[in-house]
C-alpha cells in the first residue's frame, strides 16, 4: 500500500532505539524525510545510519526518493532541546512525540520534582511539540501527530505512577485538542499505546520487578509472555508499521483515538 507521504518531513523523539527508531524506520521507508531526536548522539548516528542504509537499499527498487534523515542530539523534554530541533527545521508534516518513562516505584517515595520531571517529559513535551507545529500543519493542509503513550493509560500499572498520571493528563487534553477546528484543516491528533514490548525500557521494568519479587529477570519476564494471548512480546517493527500508517493519507478519518497494541491483553470490552 501506497501511504502517500512520500517527501512529507517527520520529526521522531527517541527514535535512536526501541518504539521510537521503529516508528523513525517506518516513515523514512515510505519515503518520509525524518528528523531524528534522541540525547546520546552515538546511539542516534548509529541508527541514522542503519536507516539510511535501509532506504538505500530498497527504495529506488520500488520508485521511491530515498529521503533526507536528519539528527539532533538533545533532550527533547528541555526549551532547549526543542530549540535545536526548530533551528534545524521549523515545519513539520508528521510529529512523532516520545520520550523515556518515568522510573517505577512506590508512590510513598516519590516527591514533588519527581511528579514534575514525568509531567515534563510525558505531558508538558508533548504539547509543547503539538503547540508548535499544529499551525503549520493546519496552514498547509495535512498534519499527523501521534504521541507514543502506554497501555497503562487504559490499564494502570502500580509501580508506574508516575507514567500512568503523566500519561492521563496528556490523554486528556488530547481528547479535546484533535476535536477542534484542527481537524476539519486536515490535521489528525492520536496516540498510540504500546503494551508489552522488548525494548530496553521493558528490560529495566523487569529488573525492578525482579528485585521486588526475589525473582531473575528471566523468570520474570517468562512468566510475562506466558500471560500475553499471542505469548511473545511486540517487535519495534511492527509498532512502526502501525505508527507509518497513522500518518498516512488514509489515516484521515482517525482522530483523537487511543490506539491499543497489546497484543489483546487487555481484558475489557471497551
Amino acid at each position: 500500500m501506497d501511504m502517500g507521504i512520500a517527501g512529507r518531513w517527520a520529526l521522531v523523539g527517541g527514535a535512536s532505539k526501541g518504539l521510537g527508531y521503529g516508528c523513525a524506520s517506518a516513515l523514512a521507508l515510505e519515503g518520509v524525510n525524518v528528523v531524528m531526536v534522541s540525547r546520546g548522539s552515538e546511539a542516534l548516528e548509529t541508527a541514522a545510519t542503519k536507516i539510511r542504509a535501509l532506504c538505500a537499499d530498497s527504495m529506488p527498487a520500488n520508485g521511491l526518493k530515498v529521503p533526507e534523515i536528519h539528527t539532533v542530539a538533545a533532550d527533547i523534554t528541555t526549551p532547549q532541546g526543542r530549540a535545536a530541533i526548530f533551528a534545524l527545521r521549523k515545519d513539520f508534516d508528521i510529529v512523532v512525540t516520545n520520550a523515556g518513562g518515568p522510573p517505577p516505584g512506590d508512590f510513598r517515595s516519590w516527591d514533588r520534582d519527581a511528579w514534575l520531571a514525568a509531567l515534563d517529559a510525558n505531558m508538558l513535551t508533548p504539547i509543547e511539540l503539538i503547540k508548535a507545529t499544529v499551525d503549520g500543519m493546519a496552514a498547509r493542509g495535512f498534519g499527523r501527530i501521534v504521541n507514543i503513550t502506554s497501555s497503562a493509560v487504559k490499564a494502570p500499572i502500580d509501580i508506574l505512577g508516575l507514567s500512568n498520571g503523566a500519561r492521563s493528563g496528556l490523554t486528556g487534553f488530547v481528547a479535546g485538542v484533535a476535536r477542534s477546528s484542527l481537524a476539519a484543516q486536515g490535521v489528525t491528533i492520536n496516540n498510540l499505546l504500546p503494551g508489552i514490548f522488548d525494548t530496553d525500557r521493558l528490560k529495566s521494568n523487569f529488573a525492578t520487578q525482579a528485585a521486588k519479587a526475589g525473582k531473575s529477570a528471566e523468570e520474570i519476564k517468562a512468566a510475562r509472555i506466558a500471560a500475553l494471548p499471542g505469548k511473545r512480546l511486540g517487535n519495534a517493527e511492527e509498532f512502526g508499521k502501525t505508527c507509518a500508517f497513522l500518518c498516512s493519507q488514509h489515516a484521515g478519518y482517525i482522530n483523537g483515538q487511543n490506539i491499543l497494541m497489546d497484543g489483546g491483553s487487555y481484558p475489557g470490552t471497551f
